[in-house]
């Protein structure tokens, strides 16, 4: 299923910022970097190809240096050209989203716990980023879901089971991000858009310790995700694990939910966090029909 266009975010800015008198001094930036990154940046948000002409006027630069800055990373590999001329992010990124798994403790320890077996459900390990999270680590099940999940995935943090799990734990600046002033997006008919709904779904998942996502994300699919904590009680990851909903019975839901909770108490220590949950888990809820 192919992902809903997210609503327009504002340009990066690209210019760097005055050194002031009596305050820290900004790090300088090269500007041309900044134009790059900005340039990826709006790629991966919009998450659809785009032409030059319509990331110059997106991102408030001139044509001519859009133009240059495309073919230079077209030549390395950092932007591909589809059929229609239009540009979309290339494979050389996904070096770098591997290189930045590498290098993530809570992925190399999530990986671990599975290197022995494959697991009967999908279980996938998320962070925050923004208005979205991204999967570092996914290990897809050997029941057939119809989701298939990998590393460097985005989805709405409003909608995943892992995005609410880490929301519900995080100050009220990182549900700003996700609202921001603008529309939930959607990506199936049962996804949760309204922002009212949103902070008491966050205020329900904070009281059970654990996020649901009851097919919002995909018809058909029911997630369970825990948050994994730091030693300051803040999440830096999510944990959880995606079910096939039209085969869900409620002690596979509760087995599976313990599951998810244990995993992430294990999780928790190595990245100086205590293990313990909020809360003992509650009784799992059962999916609507």
């Amino acid at each position: 299923m192919p992902d809903a266009p997210p609503p327009a975010l504002p340009s990066a800015t690209l210019h760097a910022s005055p050194v002031t008198l009596g305050h820290t001094a900004t790090p300088p930036r090269v500007p041309a970097v900044a134009r790059a990154l900005a340039l990826l940046d709006r790629l991966a948000t919009v998450r659809q190809p785009m032409s030059m002409s319509r990331l110059a006027s997106e991102l408030s630069l001139p044509r001519s240096s859009v133009h240059g800055l495309c073919n230079t990373l077209l030549s390395m590999g950092y932007l591909r050209r589809v059929a229609d001329g239009s540009l979309s992010i290339g494979p050389r990124v996904m070096g770098l989203a591997e290189a930045f798994v590498a290098s993530t403790d809570v992925a190399r320890e999530f990986e671990a716990l599975w290197q022995a077996e494959v697991p009967e459900e999908t279980v996938l390990l998320s962070v925050l980023d923004g208005a979205d999270v991204v999967y570092l680590a996914a290990r897809n099940g050997a029941r057939p879901l119809g989701l298939a999940f990998a590393k460097g995935m985005r989805l709405p943090a409003h909608l995943a089971a892992t995005g609410r799990a880490m929301l519900a734990f995080h100050g009220a600046e990182a549900l700003q991000a996700v609202l921001a002033d603008r529309p939930l997006a959607a990506l199936t008919p049962r996804s949760l858009t309204d922002p009212h709904a949103l902070r008491d779904e966050l205020a329900a998942t904070r009281a059970r310790g654990y996020g649901i996502d009851d097919e919002g994300v995909r018809m058909g699919v029911y997630s369970v995700a825990a948050p994994v904590l730091d030693a300051s009680g803040r999440p830096v990851a999510g944990v959880g694990v995606s079910l096939n909903k039209a085969t869900l019975e409620s002690t596979e839901l509760a087995r599976q939910t313990d599951r998810v909770l244990d995993t992430a108490r294990l999780l928790s220590p190595r990245v100086g966090g205590t293990g313990v949950l909020v809360r003992p888990p509650s009784t799992p809820m059962a999916p609507q029909e």
